[in-house]
């Protein structure tokens, strides 16, 4: 039997056995054990620092998607638009879904895809390809971490669709293999490249808020019915993921403050506690829908979790951040996004506002902060990417930029450390919730490397060359 690096690393640091890492956080309450030791992260050598990395330059980008259902035709759609890329594979467990993105990209004579469907592991025989340069991954939440690993196992470059991973053990999995194959692995966090949060980078980048001291981030947004919509998530896969208690999507809110506090890279978490509301709409619902239809029977007896959870992080330099997660409560659609310094505070939900007192800036100050502070990539394809769409524009932005970078040979603005990091935040936010909202360490997943990473950058130096066929 072959050894496993990744076994033998837990039986060196004496964790085999102690049934902690993707147990569940009822698991991990059941046993007092936490979901993370300090042991671990304390002892855990760092193969490679991907932060920085630079892969070699790709005058082609080939890529190859996986999932076509919610999120998929989006990106089958913005790829095809971006100079350099190739589309060389397409790959859905359903085969309408894939024959319908090849028939949409017929008439482009840049892309002739091939696809793959039928099984529920169709997509290793297409990753295992030897002219794919990219996985582009957009499944449900389950196989994000597996598909990953196994592309950058077969030598290929991976973007997941968010969260990354669903558990610390997958965490980790996400960045030993990153590091040891030297292949990105992106999380593709869309609102790290919003308009609004994009500016604030860039201000914060500039000293415009003094000093940073706390941020707000969140993902309240009402999909209450179309988690429970039969046609919505094939199999339903996201009302199952809402059996779990805690912050199952952190990453909208949480992406575009830790750029800015420069977390992973200046800075990093050290704890978090988290706690959440009674559940009071997604049981009720699930029961009155069984009463007409025995399809939710399954549903009816589930426990869910509470409607709002909110959790709280202390930072190595005692900063703090908040994020929230509600998904059911009828309410409008808010990722908060706050930025609060010692100088200066900006806001960007109901309406985007920004402040140096009591006050907010009246509207022709905006427009010259505006002025000075859009980002270069917004003032480069920022009009392309609203006719492109994804919303707004900022899905364009991002498939962009992943592109740009890979074919001018550029560190990607989001790492496997970001990846890891922003994503941990669901399963240590479920032991909390299930622990009375104790505290919790968070892993340092970049290994020390924090302290001398250079921050994200707000220029396109080096890169910014890739054209938009539109």
């Amino acid at each position: 039997m072959k050894n496993n690096p990744r076994r033998e690393f837990l039986k060196s640091t004496g964790l085999m056995g102690l049934g902690i890492f993707g147990a569940g956080a009822a698991s991990a309450s059941e046993s007092g054990i936490l979901p993370f030791e300090a042991k671990y992260g304390a002892s855990r050598v760092q193969h490679f620092n991907m932060s920085g990395f630079a892969a070699p330059k790709l005058e082609t980008v080939r890529v190859g998607i996986v999932g076509l259902g919610m999120r998929g035709p989006g990106a089958v759609n913005r790829l095809s638009k971006i100079e350099g890329v190739e589309i060389k594979a397409l790959c859905d467990l359903l085969p309408e879904r894939v024959e319908k993105q090849k028939e949409l990209l017929a008439k482009d004579t840049a892309h002739r895809p091939e696809g793959y469907s039928g099984s529920v592991y169709a997509w290793k025989e297409m990753v295992d390809r030897e002219d794919l340069d990219l996985i582009y991954i957009a499944t449900p939440w389950e196989w994000h971490t597996p598909m990953a690993v196994y592309a950058m196992e077969a030598g290929k470059h991976a973007a997941v669709e968010v969260p990354a991973a669903r558990t610390l053990d997958e965490c980790w999995q996400l960045v030993e293999t990153s590091e040891r194959t030297k292949k990105h692995c992106m999380q593709l966090e869309n609102c790290c490249y919003d308009f609004f949060e994009l500016m604030t980078l860039k201000m914060a980048r500039d000293g415009y808020f003094g000093e940073i001291l706390h941020t707000e981030g969140a993902y309240i947004h009402d999909l209450l019915s179309l988690n429970f919509n039969k046609e919505g998530y094939q199999g339903m896969w996201r009302l199952k993921e809402n059996y779990r208690d805690g912050n199952l999507y952190p990453t909208h809110g949480l992406g575009p403050i830790c750029q800015i506090m420069n977390i992973n890279r200046g800075d990093q978490m050290d704890y978090l506690t988290s706690l959440s509301s009674n559940d009071f709409q997604m049981k009720m619902k699930a029961q009155e829908l069984a009463e007409a239809d025995n399809f939710f029977g399954e549903f009816a007896s589930k426990n869910y979790r509470g409607n709002m959870n909110t959790t709280l992080v202390k930072t190595k330099h005692g900063k703090s951040i908040m994020i929230q997660h509600d998904v059911t409560s009828p309410r409008p659609y808010s990722r908060l996004h706050v930025v609060s310094g010692t100088e200066g505070y900006a806001q960007k939900y109901p309406k985007p506002g920004v402040a140096k007192g009591h006050g907010w800036l009246k509207e022709e100050e905006m427009k010259e902060l505006e002025k000075k502070y859009t980002p270069e990539i917004v003032l480069k394809v920022g009009e392309l990417a609203k006719q492109v769409g994804g919303h707004g524009g900022m899905d364009f932005m991002m498939d962009w930029r992943l592109i740009d970078c890979l074919r001018n040979g550029l560190p990607l603005d989001q790492d496997v450390y970001d990846a890891a990091l922003w994503s941990c935040i669901s399963p240590l936010s479920e032991w909390s919730v299930a622990n009375r909202s104790n505290s919790i360490d968070v892993p340092d997943f970049t290994g020390g490397s924090w302290k001398t990473n250079t921050p994200v950058p707000t220029t396109l130096a080096g890169g910014g060359t890739t054209k938009v066929n539109v």
